[in-house]
């Protein structure tokens, strides 16, 4: 049945049920590895923990009705949720993939499955007429990043997906920058949207985790059966902590939105800094598409320096109090990182910067702190820049 309560709601009760047996409010931790069966093949619909638990289940359950989608399927990681998606390919298949997207998802793609005969191309999706000059009889799926990673470029999700359509390709979109209280892909006509759950849904830095959510039952049955035949499932605590984070996920979402703005416009204010990655700038070439598919421009900002120069972005880097240099994104906590160096050390040099990404960029992930206090770490750190 589908849920009508807004989103807000959906974050507290959807898929939420008081525990039968005690009355708790929390869904628990059903911290076990197998289930007793009355007779054999006669069970309360959980077997073995591997292929099913209930903590599990009520995260997926949940998940479906954020994402508007039919089904969700957990995972132990963001890139295990990939690797599956991945696995329902065959050898001689072909993905379009996102010339701008995370290293990890592109070292997956190119370093594993190019061995197994599924071959890729990264094109950039800003003209559907490049995507669609692409398009070859093996391609069987286009890969989605947006906003992109650590670009920020915005792909405008309903016209890939109805050219995939006219294709019969699959398409799935990495919702993981947006999630889904500012963007829902499945209502733009994806098959399958993915999360590290990791970043924005946990939102706490404190669990690795990833899912992927279907737009149909089928799709769902076959990515639960990769699940459960590979293995790669999160454990019931991981579960529980995503569960957790969901709660609040329209309360962090937003005030790490309003924050980036502010932190977005000092520094396209600031002499010190060259170029400042934000689809919220009306100047910005995708502002428009990201108005029109997106309720909001997200908690994510990257930036230049001046000049170019590695030391300086160096210098900024090393000098921040607030925003902490460390990889991931999505937590209540700001952090600062450099992609080249970190995230995305594993695409080669030549083509990140075929996409703008130089070694002197530098990625925001704003958290919820106070603005003014975060603007002042960045101040302070970039006068470092002068110092060195």
């Amino acid at each position: 049945m589908k849920n009508e309560n807004k989103f807000a709601t959906k974050c507290i009760h959807a898929g939420i049920e008081p525990d039968a047996s005690s009355g708790a409010i929390m869904t628990p931790i059903f911290q076990t590895s197998t289930y007793v069966q009355n007779a054999p093949g006669d069970h309360k619909g959980f077997e073995y923990a591997r292929t099913h638990n209930p903590t599990r289940r009520t995260l997926e359950t949940q998940l479906a009705a954020l994402e508007s989608g039919a089904d969700a399927v957990c995972f132990s990681s963001g890139l295990a949720a990939m690797d599956a998606v991945l696995k329902l390919l065959k050898s001689g298949d072909e993905v379009i993939a996102t010339n701008d997207l995370y290293g990890g998802s592109y070292r997956l793609i190119t370093k594993i499955f190019d061995k197994f005969g599924i071959k890729s191309k990264f094109v950039s999706f800003n003209e559907i007429k490049t995507l669609e000059d692409n398009i070859t009889s093996n391609t069987k799926l286009i890969w989605v990043e947006t906003p992109t990673n650590p670009m920020l470029n915005i792909v405008d999700i309903k016209a890939v997906c109805e050219l995939a359509k006219k294709h019969n390709i699959m398409t799935c979109v990495d919702n993981t920058f947006a999630s889904p209280y500012l963007q829902r892909p499945i209502e733009l006509g994806a098959d399958l949207v993915l999360h590290s759950a990791t970043k924005y849904l946990g939102g706490h830095s404190d669990v690795v985790h990833g899912c992927v959510i279907t737009a149909t039952q089928e799709l769902s049955d076959q990515l639960h059966f990769v699940q459960n035949a590979a293995g790669a499932v999160p454990g019931p605590q991981d579960c529980f902590l995503v569960l957790r984070g969901l709660k609040t996920l329209h309360l962090r979402v937003q005030r790490a939105c309003e924050n980036a703005e502010k932190i977005a416009k000092y520094l396209k204010s600031n002499p010190m800094i060259d170029k400042v990655y934000w689809p919220g700038f009306e100047d910005n070439p995708y502002h428009e598409i990201a108005k029109k598919q997106m309720s909001g421009f997200g908690g994510m900002v990257s930036f230049d320096v001046k000049g170019g120069s590695l030391e300086d972005a160096h210098a900024i880097l090393n000098n921040t109090k607030l925003f902490a240099l460390a990889e991931s994104l999505g937590g209540v906590e700001s952090l600062i990182g450099h992609p080249s160096s970190m995230t995305h050390a594993s695409i080669p040099r030549e083509e990140r910067l075929k996409v703008g990404l130089t070694d002197s960029l530098i990625r925001l992930s704003v958290g919820i702190e106070d603005a003014d206090d975060l603007i002042k770490d960045l101040e302070t750190a970039i006068k470092a820049v002068k110092k060195a």
